[in-house]
């Protein structure tokens, strides 16, 4: 028996005398133009998800402020975190040397009375990182805002009218959040984003409408995101009227996304366009995504992010959050390294320095003449 041959779908259309063209409708080859066109939304630059060398790529770290929102939107996925258990707790999620955090994936940022001192701890603590403020925007004012500095600002607004909104968060908040559109869309020192899910059967036919009005407040961007069916909120969107086919379909969104081309900017998730800009036009027009899951879950890390403190003796003072000091030990000893373990901490040496961790994360450096050195020892204890 022969090998089993191999064909691309237009190379099998070839082999029997078909002309790829003809299997193609023009709204396909539109689409396709349209996806290649497409740039990555600027909040996605720096992700994982847009490497797909990755295997289990991650979203760019993030600070959670608290899990409690003041909308309940049908399709959010930070409430069925909660009521899960599977909400994260307050603090820094990723790693040393970020290029992006965002602040917050659950919950409203907005609403903790740390967000200030958040903001600024961040910046000071990675200067060379892009802060992007992920929000509701129903607590911004004008007030708030000039004491906050975010490089980003991506404010969730999936209605064109009140009641739309209304039905959609379950709360009567519509004109607040044009009013933070307006605040943020005036400061050109910031990107500011119109973030949108796409709902069909919901708020499909609000979407051009939702650019338009993004666009007259100077909003330079939409993100417009395709909806992520989750187990606890499913029958609540089939109340809403969504149409659970369409909203799997990469097809449907694309329309939808050309339509919000003609008021503004609008992308789709990073790690979704890279696929997309793969294929070819007939598989984009026919391919679906997987759009069900039962819990959203953080696959980041949580650090603690104390800064660097210099003690009176010229040493360093830090925090690494939650440590196992038998792990260390087990390291060390793999390494044929020597040092001191007692209940409360250990104790090595590295390069020059004396380096003690205790148990309750803290770590004490001694013998490195400045900060830098401190860091990079710390980073090698992640």
């Amino acid at each position: 028996m022969g090998e089993s041959m191999k064909y691309t779908w237009e190379e099998l259309a070839r082999e029997m005398g078909i002309e790829v063209e003809r299997l193609e409708n023009s709204e396909a080859r539109e689409l396709k133009k349209f996806v290649d066109g497409l740039v990555v939304p600027t909040h996605c630059r720096f992700c994982q998800g847009l490497d797909l060398s990755i295997e289990n790529p991650v979203h760019h770290p993030s600070y959670e402020l608290t899990p409690a929102c003041n909308h309940d939107c049908i399709f959010c996925y930070s409430n069925v975190a909660v009521k899960l258990g599977h909400a994260p707790k307050p603090g820094y999620y990723g790693w040393e040397n970020p290029k992006a955090i965002t602040v917050s994936q659950y919950g409203e940022p907005l609403l903790s009375p740390k967000i200030v001192e958040v903001n600024r701890m961040l910046r000071r603590r990675f200067p060379e990182a892009r802060l992007d403020l992920q929000t509701n925007g129903s607590l911004l004012t004008e007030e708030l805002w000039q004491k906050l500095d975010f490089d980003l600002v991506m404010i969730s607004l999936d209605a064109a009218s009140r009641e739309k909104h209304r039905m959609i968060t379950n709360a009567d908040t519509f004109d607040r959040v044009v009013r933070a559109l307006k605040i943020v869309g005036a400061d050109k020192s910031v990107r500011s984003i119109v973030r949108t899910i796409f709902m069909p059967g919901i708020n499909d036919g609000e979407i051009p409408k939702i650019a338009e009005l993004a666009a007259s407040l100077g909003i330079d961007e939409m993100m417009l995101q395709p909806l992520t069916v989750h187990r606890l909120n499913e029958e609540r969107l089939r109340r809403a009227g969504l149409d659970f086919e369409r909203a799997e379909s990469v097809r449907e969104l694309l329309r939808a996304a050309v339509e919000a081309k003609k008021y503004i900017d609008v992308r789709i998730r990073g790690c979704l366009l890279v696929q997309l800009k793969k294929m070819d036009a007939l598989t984009l027009y026919n391919v679906y995504k997987v759009s069900r899951d039962v819990a959203p879950l953080v696959k980041r890390r949580k650090v603690e992010l104390g800064d660097i403190e210099e003690t009176c003796d010229g040493g360093f003072r830090a925090s690494i959050g939650s440590t196992s000091l038998d792990e260390i030990e087990t390291a060390l000893i793999n390494a044929r390294r020597t040092f001191i373990k007692t209940g409360a901490f250990i104790r090595f040496r590295e390069g020059s320095a004396e380096v003690t961790v205790f148990n309750n994360g803290k770590v004490l450096i001694k013998g490195v003449s400045s900060e830098k050195e401190a860091r990079e020892i710390l980073e090698k204890l992640g």
